[in-house]
């Protein structure tokens, strides 16, 4: 038996990137999956896991809209019974200097890294007391709460909230079944990440990711799936003493003190 057989999980941003690795894992360790995301490419990386032998149901739902996010639990509830494991992975960031970004760029990253955790956390959360607890997973990163970069103000802002979130949601219901933590996530090879490299070299994005990987002393960014392993565990029973953590994932990006320094 697989350490997810028999759970039912809730996975966000599911179509693409690290939501979409983290859905592969899942699938391998057995879980019964729920995948919701905006994009047009979630049926058809749905197909591809069903063929698979996966049991995936799929909705079309913008996490910053909380009518969409309790419909598609409820149908979730209505075909599989209960939900086990809610990964929270839907997450956006657009570069721009903090004097000239707008309120509406700094409001889209509080709208879906921040209010959209909250908003499918809110839907889960009730069904997952009434089937006597759950996990919950929350996608942060180390930008914000550890480390920034120039031009990362709002995504910094609200990947920090998120470990607030997490220890406050974990405190608050720990004595109801309920473990909720955080993955703080440095840089995967995944779309968001090549759009940020565009942003910061239109002209050879590929650059920025290359020089990216050297200041990482595992010298490559990680697989999405990668980042599944580590959900995979924060889902699953193997994790059942571990709430309101906060575990660095970054091939050990955080931890040089300098890039020119050493022997």
């Amino acid at each position: 038996m697989a350490k997810l057989t028999g759970k039912v999980a809730v996975i966000t941003g599911a179509a693409m990137g690290l939501g979409a690795g983290i859905a592969k894992v899942y699938a391998k360790y057995e879980a019964k999956l729920a995948l919701i995301d905006v994009s047009p490419e979630l049926e058809p990386f749905a197909e591809e896991l069903r063929k698979e032998g996966a049991e995936v149901i799929t909705f079309k739902a913008d996490v910053t809209k909380p009518e969409e996010l309790k419909a598609a639990v409820e149908q979730t509830i209505a075909h599989y019974g209960k939900v086990d494991v809610l990964d929270c992975i839907a997450g956006v960031c657009r570069l721009g200097n903090f004097l000239e970004m707008s309120d509406e760029t700094r409001d889209f990253h509080i709208d879906v890294n921040i209010k959209g955790v909250w908003n499918i956390t809110k839907a889960v959360l009730p069904h997952m007391l009434q089937n006597g607890g759950g996990s919950i997973v929350v996608m942060s990163s180390v930008t914000g709460d550890l480390v920034a970069d120039p031009g990362e103000v709002a995504y910094a802002l609200s990947k920090a909230a998120l470990i607030g979130f997490t220890k406050a949601l974990a405190v608050e219901y720990a004595q109801q079944g309920i473990r909720v933590n955080a993955m703080q996530l440095g840089y995967a090879r995944t779309p968001m990440v090549d759009g940020m490299a565009r942003q910061t070299n239109p002209d050879d994005p590929e650059s920025v990711l290359t020089d990216m990987a050297k200041a990482i002393p595992m010298r490559r960014l990680a697989a999405p799936t990668e980042i599944g392993e580590l959900a995979a565990f924060l889902g699953s029973d193997e994790s059942s003493y571990l709430t309101g953590s906060q575990t660095v994932i970054d091939g050990g990006s955080t931890l040089p003190e300098s890039v020119s320094m050493g022997v």
